[in-house]
């Protein structure tokens, strides 16, 4: 036991740690965003666009996030697309959950009674102006808590970026563990609390949210 609690070992799992919510963070704003615009642009039904874009989301959210990193990694740089390894991470989960949040987000929206959409257009409300301050406001309440679980998701996720060693929190206890075999219990253990801990405090602020806006 003493081994594996050693200074050493501490900083350099607090250093995976860091790394590991650095990725999630950045994915999660850069996904966040990105596939906001096109669960809008899915809800709209814009001619032809709509189409292709709901096209190429089905396809990679039929695709596993395992092969995208694989792909951003070591496929880009084949046409001339190179990233460093935190980016390339970045990409190919911003790729992956922007898939899935757009999904999210268009339900969330086609949520909303359509009677709430009739209301506002007939008032002179454009579809824009209807869709800021009637649908949006209305189908937000419904995608938090699938959105933050997609983002529990993405966090415990990162774990996979291992694979083009990415020096986040799964990757620097396997190098402790495999040095100190000794150690493999105690590590695992550890980074078990790390994830649970992180993902717990987004699930537990998912329940608070959904509580106070059912009220």
């Amino acid at each position: 036991m003493s081994e594996a609690f050693t200074f050493a070992n501490l900083r350099f799992i607090f250093d995976g740690l860091m790394v590991t919510l650095e990725v999630a963070i950045v994915s999660i704003i850069f996904s966040f965003i990105i596939g906001g615009l096109l669960g809008v642009i899915r809800y709209m039904k814009i001619p032809i666009v709509s189409v292709i874009v709901g096209f190429v989301i089905d396809i990679i959210r039929n695709l596993p996030l395992l092969l995208i990193i694989f792909f951003t990694y070591f496929a880009l740089p084949q046409i001339g697309i190179q990233f460093s390894i935190f980016w390339s991470a970045v990409v190919a989960m911003t790729i992956f959950e922007s898939a899935m949040l757009s999904e999210i987000i268009r339900g969330g929206l086609l949520a909303v009674p359509k009677g709430q959409i009739e209301a506002g257009r007939s008032t002179g409300l454009t579809t824009v102006q209807t869709l800021y301050y009637i649908v949006l406001p209305q189908g937000v309440k419904l995608m938090v808590p699938p959105i933050v679980s997609q983002f529990v998701s993405l966090i415990r996720d990162t774990s996979l970026a291992v694979v083009i060693s990415l020096p986040e929190l799964t990757h620097n206890v396997k190098i402790i563990y495999a040095q100190k075999p000794s150690t493999v219990l105690w590590m695992f253990l550890i980074m078990a609390i790390c994830y649970f801990v992180i993902c717990f405090s987004l699930s537990q602020y998912s329940k608070r949210f959904e509580i106070t806006h059912a009220k």
